[in-house]
């Protein structure tokens, strides 16, 4: 396959470039500074034991890497809190340091776990060559959208949403950072016909926790007591997790936690806040054309 296609980027280093400016890739919205290391994002080298984890944003990606770690170091709480969760696990598209999310990557020891937001077409190429285990998480489209709105509202290094209206209108439309919803979310459900991926789902992790996290154990080849999985469930709980500096970026220059905290409310049909009665319509509708190709369905609310 050929290098993917960067458009209408300026030969720049990236920290010239004002934040929240775009580019596309392949018809795929991304930040400039992103689009600019293209090259040096499309050629990653990913290892047999890296482990990935994949997300539209603000899908519940922070929770499962979390829950990750811990499983990783056996429920270890004080392991677990040695770094930010973006330095434990880097995050292929981070660029906005000049130690960027591919050399924290590249520096680090085996087995690595790293974090992405791409959609499945433009995950580097060496993913699938080493046959690399993936956890994709998704969530349904109406919470998705209303925390990607916020999200955008207090981090400087995206775009500014405008109104909630506006918003409305670009996120359906897939003209966000990292591309259509549906698309992404209907890509990394077909890849893992052909590819080891363990698919979860937002809603049934706030439902069924324990069930999704020993999903998680075993995907790992782990096999953890259950009180220490108890203990897992406990210190991945959306309140404890917004309290852990460690998790909630609240030393992140980039994201003014004033407007809006990066862990905002973590509940299922919270878009019921949002929506009016004619953005639920005319999202129901979109999500029927959309989604009528696929397998893949949503829980909306309780």
């Amino acid at each position: 396959m050929a290098k993917n296609k960067v458009e209408e980027t300026r030969e720049s280093e990236w920290n010239l470039i004002t934040p929240g400016e775009i580019s596309q890739v392949d018809g795929i919205v991304l930040e400039k500074n992103l689009c600019n290391i293209w090259d040096k994002i499309w050629d990653f080298q990913a290892k047999p034991d890296d482990l990935l984890i994949a997300s539209y944003p603000k899908a519940g990606t922070t929770w499962t890497q979390e829950i990750v770690d811990l499983i990783q170091n056996n429920g270890d709480i004080e392991k677990s809190r040695r770094a930010p969760i973006h330095l434990r696990q880097p995050f292929l598209e981070w660029v906005r340091t000049a130690n960027s999310g591919i050399d924290q990557a590249n520096a680090m020891p085996s087995p690595r776990t790293l974090k992405t937001h791409l959609p499945v077409q433009l995950l580097p190429p060496s993913f699938w060559e080493k046959n690399c285990k993936i956890i994709y998480v998704a969530r349904n489209i109406k919470d998705n959208m209303v925390s990607y709105y916020y999200f955008q509202k207090m981090n400087k290094g995206l775009p500014d949403p405008g109104s909630w209206d506006e918003y409305f209108e670009t996120f359906l439309s897939g003209k966000v950072v990292w591309g259509s919803w549906f698309d992404h979310v209907k890509g990394w459900w077909k890849k893992k016909e052909s590819h080891p991926i363990l698919y979860l789902f937002y809603e049934e992790m706030m439902k069924h926790p324990k069930h999704e996290i020993r999903k998680v154990m075993e995907f790992l080849g782990k096999n953890l007591k259950e009180e220490i999985l108890e203990e897992i469930i406990y210190n991945t709980s959306f309140d404890v997790m917004k309290k852990n500096p460690m998790t909630n970026y609240v030393n992140d220059v980039k994201m003014n936690h004033s407007l809006s905290p990066f862990m905002r409310k973590g509940m299922i049909g919270d878009w019921k806040n949002q929506f009016t009665e004619a953005q639920n319509k005319q999202c129901n509708e979109s999500y029927e054309k959309n989604m009528a190709d696929t397998s893949l369905s949503f829980c909306m609310e309780l």
